[in-house]
């Protein structure tokens, strides 16, 4: 937890420094952030704690002792089992009503921080409100305190009239304002000052009047004094995924999918109300002769050319218009897809987190119990992996899931799903006190793949060496030497000779001494007859 609080600190420190805030409400905002840092710590450390004790166990001999009195491994984690199913109960309550609350505390908390001491929020490269008056941008800030603006754009707002009506543009400008002072003063050197002038009559309005000038330098002067006043303790935000429970979610989800399908549904009807084509009545309904007269098969050959010319223009207009609107409702429901998986992805999450502590413990324990290491070297290693492992799983299938790539419900049970066959092998292997692999299993493997083919086993005393030849081939077998009759019993392919005459070359070895043993041992003969 401490590790990941720093990281909190990290994260936010551009937020929380230079605001002149309390140390217990920087302690606050600590706080606030820590329960929603329990998703991350409580699988992790229930993972660690499990590989360093049961590596602690193995490494002293503790299961080997236990065992020797009829103890098994299944008995010793008894206890601790009932303790994780109860840590995980725990935790689902935890993250179904302490997380929500935190975050409401959390969010409203950061908001109004962010709404003291708006000077700090002037930020380079982009528009800033600054109280309900002014909206700003700047190009770059510089000097010791970032006092001093180059290109400066304001918008100014008016009481009473949307949108922007005076814009101010400056080359420079400077931030002037005292510690003790609840005014901002700002100070803009080279510009232009525009705004639009206000006209009641309509003909006068269509003119657009506006009154420009230009000025070498202006003060503005911004009253901070209801900023400052800020309540830290308000409460403006409280409808975001994050900080509901299970019963709103669901309620949520089923809204959002029910308007969904119905704007879904409307901009289907929408377009094929508008694409169906005319009918041969409703062409010449206004006139009876031309009903009468003989209707072209092309709808737009029943037109003069001025006309069909002037109704393409107006199909192509219809369509670029339609296209249009077609990718900006794609845009829109996008954006509502987004919104529905990240509901339904936070309802899992919760019973995600409980499960989870017990898949971590089956992976952890027997991984201990294997590898027989205790202490904080091997098992920080061994679990910081597994849990980034598992952690980035989670993380990629849920962001493919914004964008309906996969299901929700796969994307936040995925890293689950994975890491559950580990947890059940592990724990078989270390319940049969066996390593986490077999290591003759490889060189096995490589011996066999690399193994000679054995040649196939002769039974010799299941030949048939009856034959049938010539005069002649008896004549020419009779004229032989053995070796010669050898080389027809092993080469009588290739010397053009048939099985039975090599059968009468076996023949007459046999009576010379030379068995098929013989022959076998020798070579001559590898295959059966």
């Amino acid at each position: 937890m401490f590790i990941f609080v720093l990281q909190s600190v990290w994260l936010y420190i551009q937020e929380l420094a230079g605001r002149d805030l309390d140390f217990n409400v920087i302690l606050k905002f600590l706080l606030f952030a820590m329960p929603s840092l329990v998703t991350l710590v409580l699988p992790l450390s229930v993972l660690l704690t499990s590989i360093m004790t049961f590596g602690n166990f193995a490494e002293n001999y503790e299961f080997a002792a236990m065992k020797s009195t009829g103890i098994s491994l299944q008995r010793a984690m008894k206890s601790l089992i009932f303790f994780i199913v109860f840590l995980a109960i725990a935790s689902f309550l935890f993250a179904n009503y302490v997380i929500p609350a935190s975050q409401v505390e959390f969010r409203n908390l950061r908001n109004n921080i962010g709404k003291m001491k708006p000077a700090m929020l002037i930020r380079s490269g982009q528009f800033n409100e600054i109280g309900d008056d002014f909206n700003m941008r700047v190009a770059e800030k510089y000097g010791d305190r970032d006092q001093y603006l180059r290109d400066v754009v304001i918008h100014q707002k008016e009481k009473g009239r949307l949108g922007n009506y005076t814009v101010i543009v400056a080359k420079e400008g400077e931030l002037i304002s005292s510690i003790d002072s609840p005014t901002l003063s700002l100070q803009l050197k080279e510009g232009n000052y525009y705004t639009e002038v206000q006209k009641k009559k309509t003909k006068e309005k269509l003119k657009e009047p506006f009154a420009k000038s230009y000025f070498e330098t202006y003060t503005l002067n911004i009253d901070l004094s209801a900023l400052d006043s800020e309540d830290l303790d308000a409460r403006d935000i409280n409808n975001t995924y994050q900080m509901m429970d299970i019963v709103l979610l669901d309620s949520s989800i089923t809204a959002l999918s029910k308007r969904f399908v119905e704007d879904r549904a409307k901009f289907t009807d929408k377009y094929v109300s508008r694409v169906k084509p005319p009918t041969v009545d409703t062409l010449y309904q206004s006139n009876v002769e031309q009903q009468s007269a003989e209707i072209k098969e092309a709808i737009l050959d029943n037109y003069e050319i001025k006309d069909r010319v002037r109704i393409l223009e107006i199909a192509k207009s219809n369509i670029s218009n339609t296209i249009a609107d077609i990718e900006n409702r794609k845009k829109v429901l996008q954006v509502d897809v987004k919104r529905l998986s990240k509901f339904e992805i936070s309802l899992h999450e919760k019973y995600v987190l409980g499960f989870s502590c017990i898949l971590l413990f089956f992976v952890g324990a027997p991984l201990g119990a294997i590898i027989r290491k205790g202490g904080l070297g091997l098992p920080i290693v061994i679990g910081v992996v597994l849990f980034l492992t598992f952690h980035f799983i989670g993380i990629f299938a849920k962001n493919s899931a914004e964008d309906n790539s996969i299901s929700p419900f796969i994307a936040s049970w995925l890293s689950t799903f994975i890491l559950f066959p580990l947890g059940v092998y592990l724990t078989y292997r270390a319940t049969t006190d066996q390593g986490i692999f077999d290591v003759d299993i490889m060189p096995k493997f490589i011996k066999k793949l690399f193994a000679r083919p054995k040649k196939k086993a002769i039974n010799i005393d299941a030949l048939d060496l009856s034959y049938s030849i010539s005069d002649e081939q008896e004549k020419m077998l009779d004229s032989l030497s053995s070796n010669q009759l050898k080389d027809i019993v092993k080469n009588y392919k290739e010397s053009g000779h048939s099985t039975d005459v090599r059968k009468a070359a076996i023949s007459r070895l046999g009576k010379l001494g030379i068995t098929l043993e013989n022959l076998k041992t020798q070579g001559y003969f590898t295959d059966n007859l």
